[in-house]
């Protein structure tokens, strides 16, 4: 809100970070990998399915985004996102891993287009 000169940029950014949220909810639907069942999970989920880690596909999408805006904490908070997701026991490291994949890729698909709000 407070920077005029880019606010179209910032909001394609947070529409690119929420775009890749959604495809990661549907290709976890039509994959439908259960969490596992080897550690007890620290926290409760929204759902039984864990193939891709949503978490991981939205911040690694906000960290490519909002890195390129100058935002130096994305990258940070986005791998602590994904660290967290098998720390608290609700993923398999290549859960997390296809997610922040996912995410990477939806978000420079759409660079071009949230650049184009910079002008």
């Amino acid at each position: 809100a407070v920077d005029a000169p880019r606010r179209t940029a910032w909001l394609r950014g947070t529409a690119l970070t929420a775009g890749a949220h959604v495809v990661s909810m549907g290709v976890k639907r039509v994959v439908r990998r259960p969490r596992p069942t080897h550690v007890v999970p620290l926290v409760r989920t929204a759902g039984r399915h864990s193939f891709p880690s949503s978490h991981a596909t939205s911040a690694t999408a906000a960290a490519v985004v909002f890195g390129a805006l100058g935002v130096r904490a994305a990258w940070p908070l986005a791998a602590a996102v994904c660290a967290s997701r098998l720390v608290v026991g609700v993923h398999y490291p290549s859960d997390v891993a296809a997610g922040a994949a996912l995410g990477a890729l939806t978000a420079r698909l759409g660079a071009d287009w949230m650049r184009g709000g910079t002008r």
